[in-house]
């Protein structure tokens, strides 16, 4: 009940009006002739007294409530219905534009300031140049950084524990690089969900100086890591993760790319992030069996197929490969990769140019190259010969001769004939195949056929 049927306990009934008020005497809405209510009270708000009985009037009755919408009957509004409000466009003077530029390449104006200078940059040329300069500005104060440490950190922080409480078996030198790489690739997989795991990754290499490629995921990439390092361990004796793998026996399959595609080709289901248990615990198995073996194993022969290389150099060849791939993952996700520590990185480097007069005079026999014109023949073992000074500058940087002329003559600088500079880092990716020959040398001079087979060799040197 509200308060319009709501009377004087007191009061006789009164008969109800048509809006279910008291009928009162003098009007038909309850006010006398003079407009005042009966009882010369107040506002129609007022309980007519009873008649003849003194006192002070009753309280007044609590008014109904409104209806919405100032009493005309109609919903509110809903706020999702309203939109936004259309911006209003600011007129503003050339000199108060030009003065907001700055504000505008820090991205510090309002929705109305950004959009009125972004229109004005449209018309006006001198404030477009000087817009373009103060955002190249402000993109030098804020250069993308890594959320990930220094890679040298974990080499100097191990240095540092190392020298107060030396290990009872230690991580012999040159496996160090690859235990160093294998434990930042495992942070950087740490807290990857599914899309990330599933996210495209190719795999770039070439092959007969011929750009190649091969599409997988990130989970592949951690397979092919797993099935290549396999190598490794099938030599140290330990368990080989492609046993039971149907067609890795296969003739052909024992080289890296065999044994990734046996592995690819038995999965049912593409790789998944349960890959990266089985080759965290391998690469773990590696470095915990090397360094039980007191270094002493690092002249131990393991067999890629095609090749072979002594144990100490696998194992770099495996840090390089654990590197360039981790890149690989890194760049399919988005997230900034650091080059390993110095000086591992100029261990790559040393180990790409030890073999690369092999590999000059293999492709001298298989006609991609042609010998020297003073020296159509290879020099005598130990002989001085031909010889191409590679200087990698920046991290990782040094200066080597190579000798052109024969796998076993002597680097010669009397008989210098070119002269190559790379980047440390840029040197490696064109060793993977991730950068055209022709696009890699920062400086050369010297004999331009020379070079050009130099690097060619070097890309070479790249595999899946």
């Amino acid at each position: 009940m509200n308060g319009a049927d709501r009377f004087d306990a007191h009061d006789e009934p009164h008969e109800h009006g048509a809006q279910g008020r008291p009928a009162a005497p003098g009007g038909r809405d309850g006010r006398g002739a003079d407009g005042r209510g009966a009882g010369g009270g107040g506002g129609s708000g007022d309980v007519p007294r009873a008649a003849g009985r003194p006192g002070p009037a009753p309280a007044p009755r609590i008014p109904t409530p409104r209806t919405s919408v100032e009493d005309s009957g109609l919903p509110l509004p809903d706020l999702a219905d309203l939109g936004d409000p259309a911006p209003v466009p600011l007129d503003l003077s050339h000199d108060v534009l030009k003065s907001l530029l700055g504000a505008w390449a820090l991205a510090a104006c309002s929705a109305a300031e950004t959009a009125a200078v972004e229109h004005h940059l449209g018309g006006c040329g001198s404030c477009a140049d000087e817009a373009r300069r103060l955002r190249e500005a402000v993109g030098l104060l804020h250069q993308p950084e890594t959320l990930d440490l220094d890679p040298a950190l974990r080499t100097r922080v191990l240095e540092n524990c190392l020298s107060r409480r030396p290990p009872r078996i230690p991580v012999p030198e040159w496996a160090a690089p690859y235990d160093a790489e294998t434990a930042r690739l495992d942070a950087l997989l740490q807290d990857f969900g599914d899309a990330e795991w599933h996210a495209p990754v190719r795999l770039r290499w070439f092959e007969a100086d011929t750009p190649t490629s091969r599409r997988t995921t990130v989970a592949g990439v951690i397979a092919h890591l797993l099935s290549v390092d396999g190598i490794v361990a099938t030599a140290l004796g330990l368990e080989d993760p492609l046993t039971g793998v149907a067609g890795a026996a296969e003739r052909g399959a024992g080289g890296p790319a065999g044994r990734t595609e046996a592995y690819w080709r038995a999965s049912h289901f593409p790789p998944t992030r349960s890959v990266r248990g089985p080759w965290r615990e391998q690469s773990h198995s590696l470095v915990r069996t090397v360094s039980f073996t007191g270094g002493h194993a690092g002249g131990l022969e393991v067999s890629y197929g095609d090749f072979a290389l002594p144990l100490h150099d696998a194992m770099l060849d495996r840090a390089f490969e654990c590197w360039v791939h981790a890149e690989d993952i890194a760049e399919a996700v988005d997230y900034p990769y650091e080059p390993p520590a110095p000086r591992h990185l100029n261990r790559m480097i040393d180990l790409a140019v030890r073999v690369l007069p092999t590999v000059l005079a293999e492709r001298r026999r298989a006609g991609l190259s042609a010998p020297g014109r003073r020296t159509p023949h290879l020099v005598p073992a130990g002989a001085p010969g031909r010889s191409l000074r590679l200087e990698i500058e920046g991290s990782g940087g040094g200066e080597w001769l190579i000798p052109l002329d024969s796998p076993a003559a002597r680097g010669s600088a009397d008989l210098e004939v070119a002269h190559v500079a790379l980047d440390g880092a840029e040197f490696c990716r064109l060793a993977a195949g991730h950068v055209p020959p022709a696009e890699a040398a920062a400086g050369q001079v010297g004999d331009r056929e020379a070079i050009r087979d130099v690097l060619l060799a070097v890309a070479s040197l790249s595999r899946m």
